[in-house]
């Protein structure tokens, strides 16, 4: 069986909340331990920058709390390349030969960008370098002949972008230079932020791997449940349903870690006929997140207390990073003439 290539990355957007771990993170760690899997795992700093070039200092710091969270949870770098997208120069060599060859139609068509204008009306993003994020992203993805993405169903499109742009290339220049990926759909639950809207660090309703006991005991407190159980003998409604459009959070989490079916639909029918209270269900919560959450904790700490350790990781990943990458685009400029 041949072997597959993985491509993966985040922008170094700071701590480790669920919905990152839950969507992403935990799927990785699946991919490396997989022996006929080669994984490259990249910190998007020059992503990072296309919306946040007006406080770069903040990336800096932002990794290194990301990486330490990405060792915690078990990303291993004897199993991975992981790496500094910035410090391997053939991403920004090879976007800027692609974007020689993408068509302007191409990009303005992409689902997300009008989107995320709009979501982003506090940042001034009407730049190239934003508009042109997908031929980035196709670069870092092409660099590593990867030959399978992992994605969610809402990221199919841009891989689909990556594809295109790898298919003119090799018909431009007459070669099977470029290798078109694959998708590795993952299955993302719903991860609801304490407020009950989608998790997310610039709605800060998120609960992160590095929480204390201290702050994951306030947050699952302040976390959103029926607001028509007043009482703690009053019949709830948990999931999402015309009386709770919105659903309960608590009981969202305690699907995710419960650990099986059979106590999730006690705890369903025991809020609904009136027996279980909200208050003993959020300590019920805090008794079921804490062992989870204590050892990423620990070690994590001990992570952080090894100096220099997450720069000694990016430097060694980048080397490896670096020896893939450039033979791809040596192999880039000599189809364009330029070796």
């Amino acid at each position: 069986m041949a072997k597959r290539t993985i491509l993966s990355g985040m922008r170094p957007t700071g701590k480790i909340h669920l919905g990152n771990y839950m969507g992403a993170l935990a799927n990785w760690i699946n991919l490396q331990n997989d022996s006929n899997t080669q994984c490259y795992y990249m910190i998007a700093d020059w992503h990072a920058l296309t919306t946040d070039y007006q406080k770069p200092s903040e990336i800096e710091g932002n990794i290194e709390d990301m990486v330490l969270d990405w060792l915690a949870a078990g990303l291993d770098p004897k199993k991975s390349v992981i790496f500094r997208q910035s410090w391997v120069k053939s991403h920004s060599e090879l976007a800027l030969i692609l974007s020689m060859i993408t068509p302007l139609s191409w990009l303005e068509r992409n689902p997300t960008y009008k989107e995320q204008v709009t979501q982003l009306e506090d940042k001034e993003v009407s730049t190239h370098g934003f508009l042109g994020y997908p031929v980035l992203q196709a670069a870092d993805i092409l660099l590593y002949h990867a030959t399978h993405v992992p994605v969610g169903e809402d990221q199919l499109p841009h891989l689909e972008l990556t594809r295109e742009i790898a298919r003119r290339f090799n018909f431009l220049y007459h070669g099977q230079i470029l290798t078109e990926p694959q998708a590795i759909l993952s299955k993302t639950p719903k991860i609801l932020g304490v407020d009950a809207r989608k998790m997310s660090k610039s709605y800060d309703n998120a609960v992160y791997l590095a929480d204390s006991e201290g702050d994951l005991k306030k947050k699952i407190q302040s976390m959103f449940t029926d607001p028509l159980k007043i009482r703690a003998n009053d019949p709830g409604h948990p999931k999402p349903c015309a009386e709770n459009p919105t659903g309960c959070v608590v009981f969202s989490f305690h699907e995710l870690y419960e650990g099986s079916e059979e106590k999730t639909n006690v705890r369903l029918k025991s809020c609904m006929d009136g027996t279980l209270g909200c208050s003993q269900c959020k300590k019920d919560l805090l008794n079921e997140l804490e062992p989870v959450f204590k050892p990423l904790r620990q070690k994590r700490q001990e992570y952080s207390e090894q100096k220099n350790l997450v720069r000694d990781i990016l430097k060694e990943g980048t080397i490896h990073a670096e020896e893939a990458a450039s033979k791809t685009l040596a192999s880039v400029r000599k189809a364009i003439g330029f070796s």
